[in-house]
């Protein structure tokens, strides 16, 4: 869940007398402020983007995208909603940048936005390599184990 704009103002306040305490200039506090407010937008983004995925609807819409540009009207057509609906999944891809419109005339078309899956790509893959490290490490530590099992003449 992402932080309200209050809670990240209080944050960055809290950082700011806190700094300012402890050094008297408050510089600490601008650097420190700065990193809290763009990690916290960009989780909040990360939220916006993994939100409109967990949607098998939406998740539907993006795959009829990948095959190129569409009318919202086409993309309506094999969804089982109606227009409106639709539209309401169309502003929650389009809220998380994963999917950009544009109308001409009388037809809104929309396509997506590849790169704004990078930053959950990204995230999914430091994870990915977080657990593989954290496994490897599990599997050299019970090889030891056993290791140490067989020298001293334990049954593993």
């Amino acid at each position: 869940m992402a932080a309200s704009p209050a809670r990240r103002s209080g944050i960055c306040q809290l950082a700011t007398a806190t700094s300012q305490k402890e050094n008297g200039k408050g510089i600490a506090l601008v650097i420190f402020g700065d990193i809290v407010n763009n990690m916290l937008n960009q989780d909040a983004s990360l939220d916006r983007t993994f939100q409109a995925l967990a949607d098998p609807t939406r998740r539907s819409i993006l795959a009829q995208l990948t095959q190129g540009p569409t009318s919202v009207s086409d993309l309506a057509r094999p969804l089982a909603m109606s227009l409106p609906a639709v539209m309401q999944h169309l502003a929650v891809l389009e809220g998380s940048g994963l999917v950009r419109s544009e109308k001409v005339g009388r037809v809104r078309t929309c396509r997506i936005e590849p790169l704004a899956l990078s930053a959950a790509e990204q995230w999914i893959s430091h994870r990915r390599t977080e657990w593989e490290q954290r496994l490897d490490r599990l599997g050299q530590y019970l090889q030891t184990l056993k290791t140490e099992g067989e020298i001293h003449g334990e049954r593993t």
